[in-house]
């Protein structure tokens, strides 16, 4: 039995009236427009919600929102053009290695071969 009476035991609650309205459905056609993007106008200057970025539609950034798209394209591309050429370089030294390594050893058995020819000519003179 509990001590201070009725176990606690919260109101239901009620349940909420949706309050369709016409001009919320108005807003959301001026926000979304007619390619599906979120569009939102701040002063003089226009925002384009695409891919997960706000991006300047018009207004003063847009130019210059579009410059710095131009270059991070481009700084991708040189970036991916000087992985390519530092994979090549270390291919033509690695090649340069083996080649000169290569040569060290011959040069090492010829040098052998001399020395046993000089011998050999000495223990038997003509």
């Amino acid at each position: 039995m509990p001590i201070f009476g009725s176990k606690f035991s919260p109101r239901k609650t009620p349940i909420r009236k949706s309050n369709v309205n016409v001009n919320s459905d108005k807003l959301l056609e001026d926000l979304v427009g007619e390619h599906n993007f979120v569009k939102v106008s701040l002063g003089d200057q226009e925002l384009v919600f695409d891919n997960g970025e706000w991006i300047p539609s018009s207004g003063k950034n847009s130019s210059t929102h579009k410059v710095n798209q131009k270059l991070k394209k481009k700084n991708q591309e040189l970036q991916e053009e000087n992985n390519l050429l530092r994979i090549k370089y270390e291919l033509i030294l690695n090649m340069l290695s083996e080649i000169t390594a290569g040569h060290q050893t011959k040069e090492k058995e010829l040098d052998k071969c001399r020395k046993s020819t000089k011998r050999l000519a000495a223990t038997f003179p003509s």
